[in-house]
């Protein structure tokens, strides 16, 4: 979920300016969940909303008291970043933190992901009128004041409405949402008071001006397009700007002396860039405070806590479980009579050997004794990871597939395999526009059902996927010469193919009658393996197996459709946001970094390795027309996405299990989401998403429905799933449109409810969230929902200190 006061990058413009409300992912109900679904919408709302979130934040909550003033902590992000503009398309979540810390927020969320006001800025805000228009007046604290000494008022809140509300095309804006809402904006009884008059009602109206920037910044195109990319010259938070040294990496900010609320207890807080695959060397050597680490590196903190606590030094550690480990006593002796020995070249290479044996022991010591001075703090990110099946063509167009794709998927099993080890609640998550602990959550999945693989393969039967089917003649093929002319119209007789979602909602489930056929089909016909790929078969400088065979490849004569240049680059900043949730974003991958696979031969094997040998498939390979059922599941392939290639892996034995093949490819982190997913070049795609406080405003366009656009392509924006209903499009605008907040919450449940339905988008878990913190670091770490309050991260007090830390 996105935080109020990073960018929420749901919504977007092109380079136009006009903006883009519909991008979202798809829906095609069935008439018999329809039906179901205003009663499933409502079930357990009231529970929900008032349970906690699945795992509370972990930041070592401390009172200001107890917390030392001064010091400098070093904070790792993966880059510096490119844009200090949130609102612009190459803006990220280095963009948010700088944004979070120097700029106002009107609204940030709490631990249960609410908009709470922010008293340092507003005194109140609140919809002081509803006829003819809505009116939401602001009061504004009256110490408020940007860093050159003006009053924060009126006139940055006209031009930030103007820069954003699509109007004037010269803004380079990535999203528009709720501005073009507004019919004027006037300053009230005085200076402080802030009149917002909105031209059709708007129930998401306190995500705007979050952050708020000068109109320094907002005033012209060019401060906007260019001005704040790389500095900002008037802030307003409780830190400002400082030096940025891009060769370095560090980008500080300094306490602000103007600010009127509670002081910063930091001197300093520094952003430093430092790639994910590098984090575990930088905390080793000292280099970071506070730094998201991945899985690995949780692990061998946890490790060098355990032996300081067994009172085991480094040096022992090494021994017990480093690059020691494996040197015996008596290896250790001939090892000294070799480099002692006659044969002078050969007790020279041992002695060399020696050496660099003992300074990794040493270098692994000393990295022991510095990681037992940290702590994981683990909460669960607002964000979860989902299954994306692409429903723009083949096999997944038709939504009996997607349903049995899904119904195939035991969603819990692949939560366990991600959260229990880490020791965090490994409930699947029952929403695609919510989590748990969020007013607007409800479970809805029952919309779709369950693991059942009974219920699966009867919907494939029912689409005519059956054993054997792979070697059957399609329907109205002729014999010899004639069945060759016939050939390219192969496949098109039998069923009339459908649009995604386009008769979702009349057809109906005959999953019986489905059973009976597969039933006769096993009887008939006997399993093909044909459509099975291997990971890394490819051949040298030949294109990947996705891109030549199968729905959508070159070969196959049908056009992948990309989407139409405005939409790709409103894209781009969301893409940035679901790349760094899965790869680490813009954290160069380079081979020295990379970590060596491990698990089952062929799910992690790099692309272009040798084909492993591949298990037996648990059931009988599908087919329909002469072809058999293969899908291409894409994967990154980056040393940051191990945990997806995992859960990719279990996946692709649960496909087996029903007769689906996957076709698995593994890509580049660089090309994973550009060249495949934004593009549509997959069918299966594993990809997180970050959820929001307002999912009336955020979600739409990753579920509304895509539509043609003037060239020919389908405009998608950020539906990677390609498929929609105009009932779901009207729920979301019917919940943004409405300021009964009870109605709206029951409109997002509907539209979840027919999202679940549609099977595009399958959620698996919330992602987990390990971050390692100095054992000093308080008020700071695993937030969870929540925004981080910068004025409130320090260092603890000892009982021994006095004054400023002198070594921080």
């Amino acid at each position: 979920m996105s935080q109020v006061g990073a960018p929420r990058g749901r919504t977007w413009a092109g380079p136009s300016g006009s903006p883009r409300s519909r991008t979202l992912r798809s829906v095609a109900t069935l008439t018999s969940v329809v039906l179901a679904v205003t009663v499933l919408a409502g079930c357990s709302s009231d529970e929900d909303a008032a349970a906690g979130p699945a795992a509370a934040q972990d930041n070592a909550p401390t009172a200001r008291g107890m917390v030392d003033d001064g010091g400098t902590l070093r904070w790792a992000v993966d880059a510096l970043p490119s844009t200090l503009n949130t609102f612009q398309a190459d803006a990220d979540a280095a963009t948010g933190r700088v944004a979070g810390a120097v700029l106002p927020a009107l609204y940030t969320l709490d631990e249960r992901g609410r908009p709470r006001l922010n008293p340092d800025y507003l005194e109140t805000a609140e919809v002081v009128a509803t006829e003819p228009r809505q009116v939401v007046l602001y009061k504004l604290n009256q110490q408020a004041v940007w860093s050159d000494g003006r009053e924060i008022g009126a006139a940055d809140f006209v031009a930030q409405w103007r820069a954003l509300s699509g109007r004037d095309t010269a803004y380079w804006t990535a999203r528009n949402a709720g501005y073009e809402r507004i019919e004027k904006i006037e300053k009230g009884k005085n200076d402080l008071e802030v009149r917002v008059t909105f031209a059709k009602p708007y129930a998401d109206w306190r995500s705007l001006f979050t952050p708020l920037y000068p109109k320094q910044v907002m005033g012209s195109p060019n401060s906007f397009n260019d001005g704040a990319r790389t500095t900002l010259k008037v802030t307003a938070g409780p830190f400002l700007l400082g030096k940025v040294d891009a060769k370095g990496g560090d980008l500080t900010l300094t306490r602000n002396p103007r600010w009127w609320g509670k002081p910063a207890k930091l001197d300093s807080l520094v952003l430093r860039a430092v790639p994910r695959a590098d984090r575990e060397a930088a905390l080793a050597a000292g280099k970071l405070d506070l730094a998201e680490v991945d899985r690995s590196t949780a692990e061998r903190i946890a490790l060098a806590l355990k032996d300081a606590r067994a009172g085991r030094s480094g040096a022992e550690a090494a021994r017990l479980h480093g690059p020691g480990a494996g040197i015996t006593p008596g290896k250790a002796l001939g090892s000294w009579a070799l480099a002692h020995g006659e044969d002078g070249k050969l007790a020279e290479e041992v002695r060399a050997a020696r050496a660099e044996n003992k300074a990794a022991v040493a270098r692994y010591a000393q990295a022991q004794t510095t990681l037992a001075g940290y702590v994981v703090r683990k909460s669960l990110e607002p964000a979860y990871t989902q299954l994306s099946l692409n429903g723009e063509s083949g096999p997944l167009a038709d939504e009996r597939v997607r349903r049995a794709v899904a119904r195939a998927i035991d969603r819990r099993e692949l939560a366990e395999s991600v959260l229990k080890p880490l020791g965090l609640p490994a409930h699947p998550p029952g929403s695609h526009l919510a989590l748990a602990g969020q007013a607007a959550y409800a479970d809805s999945s029952d919309a779709l059902g369950g693991q059942d693989t009974k219920e699966a393969r009867a919907l494939l039967a029912d689409a005519g996927w059956v054993p054997g089917g792979a070697r059957q003649k399609p329907a109205g093929t002729k014999a010899g010469s004639e069945a060759e002319k016939a050939g390219s119209g192969a496949g098109k007789t039998g069923e009339k193919a459908e649009k995604p979602g386009e008769n979702a909602e009349k057809a109906s489930d005959k999953a019986g009658d489905a059973a009976k056929k597969e039933d006769a089909a096993k009887k008939a016909d006997t399993a093909s393996d044909e459509g099975l790929y291997i990971v890394g078969d490819d051949k040298p400088g030949e294109a990947p197996a996705a891109a030549r065979i199968g729905p959508g490849g070159p070969e196959s004569g049908t056009r992948v459709l990309a989407p139409a240049p405005a939409a790709a680059r409103e894209s781009a900043a969301l893409l940035a946001r679901a790349e760094a949730l899965d790869t680490g974003a813009r954290a160069a991958a380079r081979p020295g970094n990379a970590k060596p696979d491990k698990g089952v031969a062929g799910a992690y094997a790099p692309l272009g390795s040798a084909a492993p040998a591949v298990a037996p498939a648990v059931s009988e390979a599908l087919g329909k027309d002469g072809k058999a059922l293969s899908l291409r599941f894409v994967l990154p392939s980056g040393p940051g996405s191990e945990t997806l290639r995992a859960v990719g892996d279990r996946i692709v034995r649960m496909l087996d299990a029903v007769g689906i093949r996957t076709e698995v490819t593994k890509v580049s982190d660089e090309s994973f989401f550009k060249d495949h997913i934004a593009s549509g070049d997959y069918d299966l795609a594993l990809y997180s998403w970050p959820a929001s406080a307002f999912p009336a405003t955020d979600a739409r366009p990753i579920f509304a429905k895509p539509e043609p656009a003037s060239d020919g392509s389908l405009l998608v924006e950020q539906n990677y799933s390609r498929v929609g209903t105009d009932r779901i499009d009207q729920l979301f605008d019917q919940a943004a449109g409405t300021l009964d907040e009870e109605e709206a919450g029951e409109l997002i449940r509907q539209a979840d409810a027919r999202i679940w339905a549609a099977a595009g988008s399958i959620p698996l878990y919330q992602r987990p969230q390990l971050v390692a913190a100095r054992q000093d670091v308080v008020n700071a770490g695993a937030w969870g929902f929540a925004a981080p309050q910068y004025q409130d991260i320090g260092f603890k007090k000892s009982e021994t200190t006095k004054g400023s830390p002198s070594n921080r």
